[in-house]
């Protein structure tokens, strides 16, 4: 495989889940971690991703990243339309970061009264122009990359609270579950699931069938699925067999 061909795959690896591990990489493309390393090194200092110790990052975790430059930009919108739907006046909702939640909240009509808990700090600034809606930030422990709140701390505060519904992206998802990359961010995703009554998943159909090494849940834990897809798509058999509701 030409350098060009491999590092096209990484950004699409990188896009598409929003991180990627250079050990994982490595592994897929059957190259080593010093040439993968080289290679994130060489997108880094392009400005195509953000380098990061074991692996690297989407652009588009950066809270002044140009929104119509996110990857999957048309069917992001599409999700948050459905999600928004969801939202009702009164609601307190758990809601977490990343570029499909950003979507969504630009879709929350100016009119909403609710009240939003978020570990994640952009996703809190965006909230922040609605005028009708409180907002509480987690605080703890912050990841600069990511801008996302983690630790015992966090843990703790989502614990105390019950909220009416969680909606959270996630980078991979297949007929076993959710699954991530990073330790600290499932652990705070999984207080986050607990501590609502129901669970909404937004994702692009792209990550359908896909894997990470850490389990964030079961599929028997989430309510609803939202995709860009129709309700209707084949693809959705085996999520719908686990009693879920596809947007």
């Amino acid at each position: 495989m030409l350098k060009r061909e491999r590092q096209a795959f990484i950004m699409k690896q990188v896009n598409l889940h929003n991180r990627a591990l250079s050990a994982d990489l490595g592994a897929m493309l059957n190259v080593s971690e010093d040439t993968i390393r080289r290679d994130l090194n060489e997108l880094a200092e392009a400005g195509e991703l953000i380098k990061v110790h074991g692996g690297a990052l989407s652009k588009s975790y950066h809270y002044d990243y140009v929104p119509s430059s996110t990857y999957a930009f048309s069917e992001k919108t599409i999700i948050a339309q459905k999600a928004a739907s969801l939202i009702e006046n009164g609601m307190f909702v758990m809601i977490g970061g990343g570029t499909t939640v950003r979507e969504l909240v630009r879709a929350l009509p100016q009119n909403l009264h609710a009240t939003f808990f978020t570990v994640s700090l952009t996703t809190a600034l965006q909230l922040c122009d609605h005028p009708n809606v409180e907002v509480i930030f987690f605080g703890g422990q912050l990841v600069k990359n990511s801008q996302i709140s983690v630790g015992g701390e966090v843990i703790s505060r989502i614990n105390d609270i019950s909220a009416d519904l969680c909606i959270l992206g996630t980078n991979s998802i297949d007929s076993e579950g959710i699954t991530d990359s990073d330790l600290e961010a499932v652990q705070v995703k999984k207080a986050m699931i607990k501590a609502c009554k129901r669970t909404a998943i937004v994702t692009i159909s792209e990550k359908l069938g896909s894997t990470q090494r850490l389990r964030v849940c079961e599929l028997n834990d989430i309510d609803f699925l939202i995709t860009e897809l129709s309700p209707d798509s084949p693809r959705f058999s085996k999520y719908t067999q686990r009693g879920m509701i596809i947007l």
